[in-house]
C-alpha cells in the first residue's frame, strides 16, 4: 500500500487553511489562483481521524476532475489545471506531494452556504423525519421508509460552520436573508440541475447518488462551482443492484466508517478512536470502487 500524506509541507507557499481533508495555499505572484491539495485525512462526525486512508486524496481528486468536466455545461467551475507541469514554477518542486491529488484553481469569494441536494430519505434527514414529517420546511408524506426516493430531489441548504462545529440546516427563506433572494434561487437551481444530471449518469453506472453537497463561489460577478464535487466524502453512493427501501443501504462512501464508529463507545468528540487496519482497508476499497464505477 502506498504511504499516506496526512499533511502537506510546502514552505515556499502560504498555507491559508488546513481543512478536514484539504490544504489550501496561496501562491506568491499569483494572487488570482490557489493551490488545493487533497490529503489522505478522513473525518467523521466533524472529527478528523488520527489514521489516514492511503491514496484517498488521489481518489477524491480524480472523481472531482471527472465531474467538473461532465457538469461544465451547467455552471463554470474553479478548476484551471490538475497537471503539475502546468502549475506555477514555485509549486513544481513539491511534485511528490502534489501529483494526482492537487488542483490549481481560480480564487473565488466563497458563498458560506452548503448546497445540499437529497434524492432519498436517509441520514440526518431520516432521523428528523421520524420525529416530524415536516423537515427543513418540506412537508413530506407520512409513511415514508428509510431510503425511500423523493418524488423530486430536495434542496436543503445549511450554514457553513467553522471547523469542529456542526453545519446548521436553514430554510430557503433564511438563505434568502443571508445571500439575497435572487442569489439563493440561482444557487438552488444550479444545485438541483447538477444533482439531476449526475444522478442520471451515475444510475447508468450502477450507483444511486442518495444525496450530496455542493459549494459555490463568486468570481467576476458569477457563481461558479468550487471545492470538491460528488465524491465519497461529500455524497452518499449506494449500489443500485442492492437497493432496498426500508433499511440503511450498503455504500461506496464513508458511511461504512461512520457505522463502525457508531458501534463504539465514543462520544463523537476529539480525540478520535484508533481505527483498526481492516476498517481502513475496507474504507479505502469503497472509495476505490466509487472511482472505478463512476469513471469506468
Amino acid at each position: 500500500m502506498t504511504s499516506a500524506i496526512v499533511r502537506t509541507d510546502l514552505p515556499e507557499l502560504e498555507l491559508l487553511h488546513r481543512g478536514k481533508v484539504r490544504d489550501m495555499y496561496a501562491i506568491p505572484g499569483h494572487d488570482d489562483k490557489l493551490l488545493m491539495v487533497a490529503t489522505d485525512r478522513i473525518s467523521a462526525y466533524d472529527v478528523v481521524m488520527d489514521d489516514p486512508i492511503p491514496g484517498k486524496g488521489k481518489v477524491l481528486t480524480q472523481i472531482s476532475l471527472f465531474w467538473f468536466d461532465l457538469l461544465a455545461d451547467i455552471v463554470p467551475n474553479h478548476l484551471l489545471t490538475a497537471d503539475v507541469d502546468e502549475f506555477p514554477e514555485v509549486c513544481r518542486q513539491y511534485r511528490d506531494q502534489l501529483e494526482g491529488r492537487s488542483m490549481l484553481v481560480r480564487r473565488t469569494e466563497v458563498v458560506p452556504i452548503e448546497c445540499i441536494v437529497r434524492g432519498y430519505l436517509s441520514g440526518s434527514f431520516w432521523k428528523a423525519y421520524q420525529k416530524d414529517t415536516t423537515v427543513c420546511g418540506f412537508a413530506l408524506p407520512p409513511g415514508m421508509r428509510e431510503s425511500d426516493r423523493f418524488p423530486e430531489p430536495l434542496f436543503t441548504p445549511s450554514t457553513k460552520a467553522e471547523q469542529g462545529l456542526h453545519d446548521e440546516n436553514i430554510s430557503m427563506a433564511r438563505m434568502e436573508e443571508l445571500v439575497g433572494r435572487e442569489q439563493a434561487r440561482r444557487m438552488a437551481d444550479i444545485s438541483l440541475a447538477l444533482y439531476t444530471k449526475a444522478a442520471e449518469y451515475a444510475r447508468g453506472k450502477g450507483i444511486i447518488i442518495a444525496d450530496t453537497k455542493f459549494e459555490l463561489g463568486m468570481a467576476d460577478g458569477e457563481l461558479i462551482l468550487i471545492d470538491e464535487v460528488l465524491t465519497p466524502d461529500s455524497s452518499r453512493f449506494w449500489p443500485l443492484d442492492e437497493y432496498a427501501p426500508g433499511r440503511g443501504q450498503p455504500s461506496f462512501d464513508k458511511q461504512f466508517l461512520r457505522d463502525y464508529l457508531s458501534s463504539l463507545d465514543w462520544d463523537k468528540q476529539p480525540p478520535p478512536p484508533k481505527l483498526p487496519p481492516e476498517i481502513l482497508e475496507k474504507t479505502r476499497a469503497r472509495y476505490e470502487e466509487a472511482l472505478a464505477r463512476i469513471t469506468g
